[in-house]
């Protein structure tokens, strides 16, 4: 009996560390343990920010020679009495100087203001429609807008094209009374030192940016007109005679503007 009691004792006791052995683990923090693996949790490289379009954004220039004409362009405003407003670049802006006398003879009797600026691209013209208030103290009755050349360099033709539509977009919410001739963006050819660049060598997003830019004309208020195949030869050539450095006009390129857009402009303004 006592051997019987002895060996049950034995057993009890070995069946004790055996349970302590086995015992449960702590359970552990979910919370912290997901906050943890979400910290170390590697990013997708599938997944990237989108880039804004630049060509959209609003942009103020504050170089001294802009900020200049866009003050000019303010005063002008307060003025009033504007029936005509040209808007773009410098293209636009050399209607004062190889235009200057075309610009005379052509609008010198009309109530025409001439708001170019050298540089400018859609995001540039678009700040001087909002924050700059260019057009303040003017209800023209037709506005002709050529802008995006300079947007080449730094922005799709789909980006750019945008752009272009923020621009018309603003003239229409600030003016909706006010048509708006739209012109294609001008053929170019970068760094072409010969006479006359050929088609192939001319910049290939600019007929990309128009195709799309054209749709723009909605029939009433938004006229698309493309002028660019007037600036060119028979054979498609761009000649230094109209483009001397194969974007900026001549007197003589100045004098086909006026020719190719006196119709569609005495339309508008009845």
């Amino acid at each position: 009996m006592t051997k019987f009691r002895l060996l049950a004792g034995v057993f009890a006791f070995a069946t004790a560390i055996t349970l302590v052995g086995v015992a449960e683990e702590p359970k552990k923090d979910i919370k912290t343990e997901t906050k943890q693996e979400a910290k170390t949790e590697p990013k997708d490289p599938a997944k990237k920010d989108t880039p804004k379009n630049s060509a959209i954004v609003p942009n103020e220039r504050k170089d001294a020679r802009s900020v200049k004409l866009h003050l000019s362009f303010v005063e002008r405003a307060k003025k009033g009495d504007v029936q005509v407003l040209f808007l773009g670049d410098s293209i636009t802006e050399g209607w004062g100087n190889s235009g200057k006398k075309v610009w005379a003879s052509t609008y010198e009797s009309m109530k025409v203001a001439n708001f170019g600026i050298g540089g400018d691209k859609t995001q540039d013209v678009l700040w001087r429609l909002t924050e700059g208030k260019e057009l303040e103290g003017i209800t023209p009755k037709v506005c002709v807008l050529m802008i995006g050349t300079n947007n080449a360099a730094s922005n799709t033709a789909e980006q750019i094209a945008e752009g272009v539509k923020a621009d018309v977009a603003e003239l229409r919410k600030q003016r909706p009374e006010m048509k708006i001739l739209l012109l294609a963006v001008f053929p170019r050819a970068s760094g072409f030192k010969e006479e006359v660049a050929p088609k192939e060598k001319q910049n290939p997003k600019i007929g990309e940016i128009n195709k799309i830019i054209s749709k723009l004309d909605d029939g009433k208020m938004v006229k698309y007109l493309d002028i660019g195949p007037k600036f060119l030869n028979a054979d498609g050539g761009l000649e230094k005679a109209v483009m001397p450095d194969m974007l900026h006009l001549s007197e003589k390129g100045y004098q086909i503007w006026a020719d190719a857009i006196k119709e569609p402009l005495a339309d508008l303004l009845k």
